[in-house]
């Protein structure tokens, strides 16, 4: 790309705008222009380029000084209706009447964002009419207020708390981890606002009043506290009018805030809390924190000198800290927080361990310390400095963009360096920081007294040791419920009128129908008529004296390659649950001659690591067959070909011979899972409904879900206690591993042009000769116990995940198109009303899942359990005999569009073409699918809905807290639980 920075400032300014200044930053090729609005003060920062996907965001300097929400029940109320838009949601409307590729909002510890992201010109304007009018001219209905935070209702005659936010952090504060995060902040930022909640915790949010809101609003959501960020093809100047005629114009100069410094400790701080665990079982569940305060983020020399210190002590297994922390003895693994967080204005930085017990707690300390005092007592060598600015280099010359839009996340990681008032060009040319780095690193101790001076001589530091209670689920309940019995008892008449009279006002706002005609919409006539595929070529190489498949992509990919190795897997192999374990293995154990201490330094000097994982499809026509294939995978930067040579070492020659290491990571493979279920209720919750669906929905249910965590805790503990059952173990992925040596191959590589014909021949000579054993090996039958009742799985959470699946066709079948529409149109036209405004669940909806080949409805974070099965029944009598609009349908179709056109980055889509090729996902057959899409009728989806819904019998499934047992037994649920 190249841009024109000689371009006139006359032709690039808005005479509302003032140019501060521009910077071509050469690694990314964009060129950054700052602005300032003349009037309000509001920054405009244009990341200018030649993508056709732009994408915009606004974001206001939010700081809450208390733990009731306000922040964020803001950012759900904000998008509830405004002055030119005043339709109850115009939000979800917009998703619907959209080709987006990305529309979302986000509330920070001290920000709150509106982004969103679009190919289509048309759409990009509809789509800034609605962000800009709900940011700076939000209706705050106190309906909405009601709906979105907190009320009270009364059911039988009892008050109850009801609200979407309330809802959602119940759930999220369910997790460990965010218990750990909220406890720890709270003692490290004494004074600030990181020192409290800003998602709101379920305790303060129901004394969270709509005056307050409505404050918090009028105080926080003006153009003088706000930073613009755009990325794309459109011109600033372009951009800067639309701000100013749709909002900006209005305002005045208004307040700014500005983060302040914490009050610094004089003493370390040692404290011991507790979280909420499910179970008598409290063995080997305490976290250990070292966590300290460092100085401002806007030094940017010091954070990047930071992030190389936080690399030499945790960023492999052989770096000293991280060595220490998973070869403690006294933890299963390391924490969820390590390292460096510069995102706050103040930066932090974090060490910790999880799946140990409370008299560890100085041990833990003393361990870190010694490290620290080893590393900062010499100088740090100089190959590890030079592997961790390999790793930065990686990073920043890296296009993301398969999951978060590319551009948005390079605005993402500028943004925090706005809302700070520092420069965000600093964080997105990194290469200078580098260069300035590299001056300092003339001095050998210069990292060491970084150790010393911020971390072992600042008393800034907490260490908290989280302990886990099993009476507090119980006891956080109880006290809910007797503070709502003591509201109750003081309720006049008149005051339960008032809220029956809210509680009706409110069912009547939710069922009234919005006027669509308010809203700015795309259309069918606006879809591009093709689908993009990227093309690539078929190449051959020699390996074992057979012509081996090459697949070939050329994409910009800014001077790294990604190699992988694509290994068709037997289904014995499949079917294993042992199979998943090797996995673990790949790249963190030794490997030939190397140990998995010299392993893992050599992965990240030369390369962004190995990986071994499995592409998982149903057969395109035949639900009762597994398409799979073993994914090896490495990427480099072009001047590093050892990369090529790591991976086939890491496959060929992985070592079994490393028990201690094993272990550990079979440790550290099942505390993470343990500690990241309730995230994920609603997948395993699905997962569960539709296990008896096709032959790869049972085998997930068996290998990947709940029961697979107990199979694998099981397994962890009998390998730690019984060397026979070790032994057994390791011969078992022994076989797996000699078996995928033998199987079919071929080879992916994504790269620059110019690069590729050094890359094949490099690719060719390290996989000319591979090592296999051709002895047959005859792998472990694991007894599989399958349940065909409903399951309710029981887990720590505070909130429930429901699930009902239908069985259906493979994606083949000419009615998975109508199907896929049907799960659009029940989620907009019905569920998204009645499980979330009206239920208060977080979310729910429905997908028709082509690789369970079933049409599943979930909800996600939800209150309810009865209500919500039947409300998926209600959608269906909904379709079938309530008066359907012709808009329904269309906004159905567009959503999926959109999200079939989503651009990757350009890596990400060469893979996926080649992914979708091996599983006979040819480009003829999405173009196939794609065009069925457009042309599915109403009467397709009722005729659909009939024959897969009303004439076929439901499974069920919930994940839910362990206090529903009772009431889950009594709905027909067979139980199982998590250990």
């Amino acid at each position: 790309m190249t841009v024109d920075v000689t371009e006139t400032i006359s032709q690039t300014v808005h005479p509302a705008f003032q140019l501060v200044r521009q910077q071509h930053v050469e690694a990314l090729d964009i060129l950054v222009s700052e602005y300032k609005h003349k009037v309000t003060g509001a920054t405009h920062y244009h990341l200018a380029t030649n993508h056709d996907e732009n994408v915009f965001l606004v974001a206001f300097r939010t700081q809450p000084m208390d733990s009731k929400g306000e922040a964020h029940i803001l950012e759900h109320t904000a998008l509830c209706g405004s002055e030119k838009f005043p339709v109850r949601d115009p939000f979800f409307l917009m998703i619907r009447r959209s080709l987006n590729t990305f529309m979302n909002a986000f509330t920070a510890a001290d920000w709150t964002a509106y982004p969103f992201a679009t190919q289509n010109d048309k759409d990009f304007q509809n789509l800034l009419e609605v962000y800009m009018d709900a940011a700076f001219a939000a209706n705050l209905n106190p309906l909405d207020f009601a709906q979105e935070g907190i009320r009270i209702e009364l059911e039988n005659g009892e008050p109850v708390y009801k609200g979407v936010v309330f809802n959602e952090m119940k759930g999220a504060m369910s997790s460990p981890s965010d218990q750990l995060y909220h406890t720890l902040a709270h003692h490290l930022f004494p004074d600030t606002t990181y020192h409290y909640n800003s998602g709101g915790d379920p305790k303060d949010i129901p004394d969270l009043t709509y005056e307050e809101l409505v404050n918090f609003y009028k105080t926080h959501y003006h153009p003088s506290n706000a930073v613009f960020m755009t990325f794309g093809n459109k011109s600033a100047a372009e951009l800067q009018e639309q701000f100013e005629n749709l909002a900006l114009s209005k305002f005045e100069k208004g307040e700014t805030l500005y983060s302040t410094p914490e009050t610094r400790l004089t003493a370390p701080l040692n404290v011991t809390e507790t979280y909420a665990v499910d179970g008598e079982d409290l063995k080997d569940k305490t976290y250990h924190v070292l966590s300290w305060l460092l100085p401002e983020a806007s030094d940017i020399k010091l954070r990047l000198g930071l992030r190389l210190v936080e690399g030499i002590l945790l960023e492999d297994s052989a770096s000293p800290l991280r060595h220490y922390l998973e070869t403690c003895g006294y933890a299963q693994s390391t924490g969820p927080f390590m390292g460096v967080d510069d995102s706050n204005f103040e930066m932090t930085f974090y060490c910790a361990v999880q799946g140990s017990n409370p008299e560890h707690a100085e041990e833990f300390k003393n361990g870190v310390f010694k490290v620290l005092e080893d590393v900062a007592s010499k100088p740090v060598d100089q190959q590890a400095v030079d592997a961790i600015l390999h790793q930065i280099e990686l990073h920043q010359r890296e296009i993301n963009g398969d999951g978060t839009p590319y551009g948005l996340s390079l605005i993402l990681s500028g943004l925090s360096s706005a809302i700070h008032h520092r420069d965000p060009v600093e964080v997105w040319d990194v290469d200078s920081a580098i260069a300035s780095v590299k001056e300092e690193l003339q001095d050998p101790m210069w990292l060491s007294n970084l150790i010393k001076d911020h971390l072992l001589d600042n008393p800034h530091r907490v260490q908290l040791t989280l302990v886990p209670d099993a009476s507090k689920s119980t006891k956080e309940a109880e006290e809910e419920k007797a503070r709502l019995a003591e509201i109750g008892k003081a309720l006049t008449e008149e005051q339960k009128a008032e809220i029956n009279a809210q509680t009706e006002a409110l069912k009547i706002r939710q069922d009234t129908p919005d006027d669509l005609n308010l809203l700015p919409k795309v259309g069918l006539e606006d879809v591009p008529a093709e689908l993009q595929i990227v093309q690539g070529q078929l190449r051959e190489i020699i390996c074992n004296r057979v012509d081996t498949p090459l697949n070939l992509y050329h994409a910009g990919t800014n001077g790294i390659y990604y190699q992988q190795v694509l290994v068709k897997i037997p289904d014995k192999v499949v079917q294993s649950p042992y199979f998943n374990l090797l996995s673990i293995l790949m790249g963190e154990v030794g490997a030939g001659e190397y140990d998995y201490l010299q392993f893992q330094q050599l992965q990240t000097a030369v390369s962004g690591g190995l990986g071994m994982g499995a592409s998982l499809r149903s057969k395109v026509d035949d639900k009762n067959k597994i398409s799979a294939w073993l994914t090896l995978t490495t990427k480099s930067l072009a001047s590093h070909l050892d990369a090529i040579r790591l991976l086939k070492i890491g496959f060929e020659q992985l070592r079994f011979d490393e028990k201690g290491r094993i272990i550990e990571l079979l440790q550290q493979r099942k505390t993470r899972w343990q500690s990241r279920i309730s995230g994920s209720g609603h997948s395993y919750a699905m997962q569960v409904a539709s296990r008896q669906h096709s032959a790869l929905a049972l085998r997930d249910y068996h290998n990947t879900g709940l029961g697979a965590l107990n199979w694998l805790i099981n397994l962890v503990n009998q390998a730690e206690k019984e060397p026979a059952a070790y032994d057994a173990m390791i011969d078992e992925l022994k076989r797996i591993h000699a078996v995928l040596l033998q199987a079919p191959k071929q080879f992916l590589l994504v790269c620059e042009e110019q690069q590729s014909e050094r890359l094949i021949e490099e690719i060719q000579n390290v996989w000319d000769k591979l090592e296999v054993n051709t002895a047959p090996a005859e792998l472990t039958q694991v007894e599989k116990v399958n349940h065909s009742n409903d399951e309710a799985w029981l887990i720590q959470t505070n909130v429930q995940f429901c699930a009902a699946a239908y069985p259906a066709v493979e994606v083949s079948h000419p009615d998975a198109a109508a199907l896929m529409v049907l799960a659009g149109y029940l989620r907009n036209g019905y569920l998204h009303s009645a499980i979330r405004e009206k239920g208060g669940a977080y979310g729910g909806g429905t997908s028709y899942d082509g690789n369970a080949c079933s049409f599943r409805f979930y909800s996600y974070r939800d209150p309810r359990l009865a209500e919500t099965f039947q409300d998926f029944d209600a959608s269906i009598q909904w379709l079938l005999n309530a008066p359907q609009q012709p808009h329904q349908l269309e906004e159905a179709i567009l959503g999926l569009i959109a999200s079939m056109d989503k651009p990757g980055s350009p890596a990400g889509e060469a893979i996926t073409a080649c992914y979708a090729y091996l599983h006979q996902r040819t480009p003829a057959f999405r173009k196939q699918l794609r065009e069925r899409l457009l042309h599915v009728t109403l009467d397709d989806l009722k005729r659909v809905a009939q024959t897969y819904l009303v004439e076929q019998q439901a499974s069920k499934a919930v994940v839910a807290p362990f206090a529903k047992r009772e009431t889950l037994e009594q709905l027909g649920f067979t139980i199982q639980q998590v250990q």
